[in-house]
């Protein structure tokens, strides 16, 4: 009989995970966990000196909340650490406030963080539509690339401004004193790391290209920049505890700065759970993630380190190599710690052009472009959300952005649910229409299964179609999803079908949409979901879906018996 831990909602994953732990996967977290970590390290000082910190303060961030973010969260193999998500923010904290003034709102973030999971609120990122969440990561991997652009042409600029177009201005001003060595090294990181994609996802293409690139820069004696020649070095050692320095009259001013990370780090840190979810076969808890961001979030500004979230590609390189439990993810944290400790000097040769080069990929990466098409085939109004979103983050204030981005957001919400709401007269032909779409009188056949929405499905409720594939293994060979019902459906809840479709497209199953309404039909041609499942697969009521479904079992059946 099975151990149960009494009320699991509240433990993290790292307890959980001890049922059946065996050796066997503390060898696979031991590899995953090097692998990853050794992977963070480039990335972790290119984030912190693009936020204009000194490189080790991304590593300290990185081993800090790396590991508690492990200890105490939900989710099963997320790796933690500063992101790319942060780099305009921090940027304009430090810029605004100073160091001191960071670590206060970090800090303040992870208060925030903790609060929201153990009230429960952990799920509440998903009312966050996802035109706004396309639309400021749109924006923030074009701020990070154009923060990007001096050290990847080389050029001699004393202060880059923070402001996006004084930014462009100053760097088209100082093209001419572009280094072709720097430029070099760039564009060989780049395609290092496209390279090592093709090949193989397994390939930790950021540790080829710094080792690579800092060989030719050491072995050549080229003329560039290092992050021994712009800081120094970084410190061997331990990180050093010491508690900032709080400044009573910076509240008031950091709180929406706060708000704006703690945010950020909710949706990245779910993003990335979801990925690593879907890759795992596990199922994260969003309020034990949370306040283990939270935790992190406190703890990191205290070892001079800078908000941490989930992070997506190291999440994914961890559990691509081999990631069983939430110890890889403390693996990652001890092999970054035995490099501060061990190794450090070296660190001291790794050119800037290089880390450059690695986050132009990062910022392409994690710029959602491929979205953009599908979005635009979507309503004004979903449109409207992202571009409005997307050109805050730009040109204004991440803050800002977010900001209006949700008040959009909460009026398409109830313009959406308003035109739910219909008055009409019942009369002979709308009963004999209505005949076709009701399950009473139908036989559902053995090789299919029905699903129904009710309601509007629109952003906030597109965790519940997560009912359809949590049991995969028991579904029959065609799913249909019965529409008739669902009142209302916007890009969040369409995005949201694509994944059904694609995990059960990925499983051999077929997917049937049957009898939606004028709004939701309307938005799922618009977006031309037929190229997803088929135009056949998209029925006008259930009889001629359960005709179609047959079909489907009897070329199944056909292809099997030809094999």
């Amino acid at each position: 009989m099975a151990f149960t831990f009494p009320n699991e909602r509240w433990l993290p994953k790292s307890v959980l995970s001890t049922r059946g732990y065996t050796f066997t996967k503390f060898l696979r977290d031991l590899i995953a966990g090097i692998t990853v970590g050794l992977v963070a390290l480039p990335l972790a000082m290119a984030f912190s000196i693009a936020s204009g910190l000194p490189p080790q303060a991304g590593i300290y961030c990185a081993i800090v909340a790396g590991f508690l973010v492990s200890l105490l969260g939900g989710s099963k193999t997320q790796v933690a650490g500063p992101t790319g998500a942060f780099v305009v923010v921090v940027a304009g904290i430090v810029a605004a406030h100073g160091v001191d003034g960071l670590f206060m709102c970090t800090m303040m973030a992870g208060v925030i963080l903790v609060v929201m999971g153990a009230s429960g609120m952990g799920s509440a990122v998903k009312f966050i539509p996802r035109p706004i969440v396309i639309g400021f990561t749109n924006g923030i991997a074009i701020l990070i690339a154009s923060t990007q652009v001096k050290d990847f042409l080389g050029l001699q600029i004393d202060r880059v401004p923070g402001v996006f177009l004084l930014r462009i201005q100053s760097l088209a001003n100082h093209f001419g004193s572009l280094n072709y060595s720097a430029t070099a090294l760039a564009l060989g990181t780049v395609a290092i790391l496209v390279a090592c994609r093709l090949v193989s996802n397994r390939i930790p293409g950021p540790i080829v290209a710094l080792l690579l690139g800092t060989a030719v820069v050491v072995f050549f004696k080229l003329p560039v920049e290092t992050i021994g020649s712009r800081f120094g070095g970084i410190p061997s050692g331990m990180p050093h505890f010491a508690i900032p320095r709080f400044h009573a009259s910076l509240i008031h001013s950091l709180m929406g700065p706060a708000v704006t990370v703690a945010m950020l780090g909710a949706i990245e840190s779910i993003m990335s759970a979801v990925v690593s979810d879907r890759m795992s076969n596990d199922r994260h808890n969003s309020n034990m993630e949370m306040i283990g961001q939270g935790v992190a979030n406190i703890a990191s500004p205290l070892f001079g380190g800078l908000p941490a979230t989930g992070a997506i590609a190291r999440t994914a390189t961890s559990i691509r190599s081999g990631a069983q439990s939430p110890v890889a993810g403390m693996i990652h944290s001890l092999t970054l710690l035995c490099i501060l400790m061990f190794a450090a000097p070296l660190v001291s040769f790794v050119p800037m052009s290089v880390l450059a080069g690695i986050l132009m990929v990062v910022s392409y990466n994690m710029g959602e472009w491929k979205e953009i098409p599908q979005l635009l085939k979507l309503t004004r109004t979903d449109v409207s959300v992202w571009l409005v979103t997307f050109t805050l983050t730009v040109f204004a204030d991440l803050t800002v952005a977010v900001e209006a981005g949700m008040i959009l957001a909460a009026l398409l919400f109830i313009g959406r649910v308003a035109s739910t709401t219909t008055v009409s007269r019942v009369t002979d032909d709308y009963v004999e229409d209505g005949r076709v779409h009701i399950l009473q009188d139908k036989d559902i056949p053995y090789y299919a299964t029905i699903f129904r929405i009710h309601g509007p499905f629109l952003f906030g409720a597109t965790d519940k179609i997560s009912v359809v594939t949590e049991n995969m293994a028991q579904l029959p060979p065609v799913v249909i999803l019965r529409l008739r019902n669902m009142t209302a459906l916007d890009a969040t809840g369409l995005f949201a079908l694509e994944e059904v479709a694609k995990h059960l497209h990925a499983t051999g199953r077929t997917l049937i949409l049957c009898g939606a309404r004028e709004q939701p039909a309307k938005l799922i041609q618009e977006a031309q979901f037929e190229d997803i499942i088929g135009g056949e697969n998209i029925c006008e009521n259930v009889e001629a879906a359960v005709r179609r479904a047959e079909e489907v079992f009897e070329k199944l059946e056909s292809e099997q018996a030809v094999k």
